[in-house]
């Protein structure tokens, strides 16, 4: 199981003194919250892609490619890449790119955003949210195993005979996580590719993430891809430690009240009761974390959200120091205890790789009451009746 940490890279206030972070220096932060990631033993790094106020990741492989250049060991990926207002021809290029530069350790996670105006910003309908979704991944998804592509689309102009370069590296493209915190299409089109299916539950009850990641298993299995308790799962989550839970709440309030993405909401107590949010001990994180299984199953990769709401950086590397040092160790040790043998790790380039080397030839996808596209799957059009998207 991978565990890690991504980053919204907000900019906001620090509420206990009125202090802003200029661009630069959050963007720094960012570089040094990923350095002390690998530092602690932790597997993740992950940056969103935002285009306004008050987040800077406007430019993700950027960021990426430079934290490459400074570590070993960790897997780089994206809390959300904008599937709906990138060109999927500039993301298979942009990451193939950023995989031969890391060695391989390079995923990432296609999401649609929480920012409307940006589908304007770039030329895109909001209202085309989903079927942009699902054009450009089919576009990306052969960009990335076809050498000569011919295709034709909706949204993009046509392309004839078109290589992207540089190919994926060894043959792999990156996995790719479809991530949605409420579109059941999205849980649907990562099934039909047996893709892996991130769901960034910070703002939801558990129960809503049971039955969206039910959706994403049922139809894994559906389409093919081995049993449903074989699907690849990630979960978001946020925590906030101190030695003394007290402290811990006492400490992390003002910066809650004031977070750019939930704050003058609910209170802190109904957040952290209603949501997975744990502010408390290292244990407390510990104790409610393995709780998640019971809601979803096995899963593969469980990232934390640290470093937000205008929190300062020396806060920030200390929650670091706990997560690598008291609480993933303990969450490590148990959930392997837990899963069965044949529930499969996260994939990684390597097991990829192999897992290509082994692979017998390809079969037809299109059989059996297969949908014939993922337009179709994602609608839940061509498949058997009470099995569609959203039922």
């Amino acid at each position: 199981m991978q565990f890690g940490i991504f980053t919204v890279g907000d900019v906001t206030p620090d509420p206990t003194n009125g202090r802003v972070p200029t661009e630069r220096e959050r963007i720094k932060a960012m570089v040094t919250i990923a350095l002390k990631a690998e530092e602690v033993g932790l597997d993740v790094f992950a940056t969103g892609e935002h285009h306004n106020p008050p987040f800077v990741p406007s430019s993700p492989t950027t960021m990426l490619g430079y934290i490459a250049a400074r570590t070993q060991r960790l897997i780089l990926s994206t809390a959300t890449t904008l599937i709906t207002t990138n060109d999927p021809v500039k993301i298979a290029e942009d990451y193939a790119m950023l995989q031969h530069l890391a060695d391989g350790r390079v995923d990432l996670m296609l999401g649609r955003g929480n920012t409307g105006p940006v589908y304007p910003w770039f030329g895109k309908d909001i209202r085309a949210g989903i079927p942009l979704a699902i054009e450009n991944y089919d576009l990306l998804h052969r960009l990335w195993r076809e050498d000569v592509v011919d295709w034709q689309g909706k949204y993009r102009t046509p392309l004839q005979s078109f290589t992207a370069t540089p190919r994926p590296l060894d043959g792999v493209p990156p996995f790719v996580w479809h991530a949605s915190i409420r579109s059941p299409e999205v849980a649907e089109q990562a099934a039909y590719y047996g893709n892996g299916f991130f769901h960034n539950n910070i703002f939801w009850p558990m129960e809503h993430t049971r039955r969206m990641v039910e959706l994403y298993r049922r139809r894994f299995e559906f389409y093919g891809h081995g049993p449903a308790d074989q699907a690849i799962v990630g979960l978001g989550g946020q925590v906030f430690m101190r030695r003394n839970s007290q402290d811990a709440v006492r400490e992390f309030r003002p910066y809650f009240d004031n977070a750019p993405v939930y704050g003058h909401g609910p209170s802190l107590e109904e957040f952290t009761e209603q949501t997975p949010l744990t502010v408390g001990t290292p244990e407390q994180v510990i104790e409610r974390t393995l709780t998640f299984r019971e809601h979803v199953g096995d899963y593969q990769r469980q990232l934390f959200l640290m470093d937000h709401a205008g929190l300062p950086l020396k806060t920030v590397l200390e929650q670091l120091d706990l997560l690598g040092e008291e609480v993933v160790p303990v969450l490590r040790k148990e959930f392997a205890a837990r899963r069965p043998a044949h529930v499969p790790d996260a994939p990684t380039h390597a097991s990829l790789r192999t897992a290509r080397d082994a692979a017998p030839a390809p079969t037809d996808a299109t059989s059996a009451g297969t949908p014939t596209s993922p337009a179709d799957a994602a609608t839940g059009q061509a498949t058997p009746a009470g099995t569609g998207a959203g039922r």
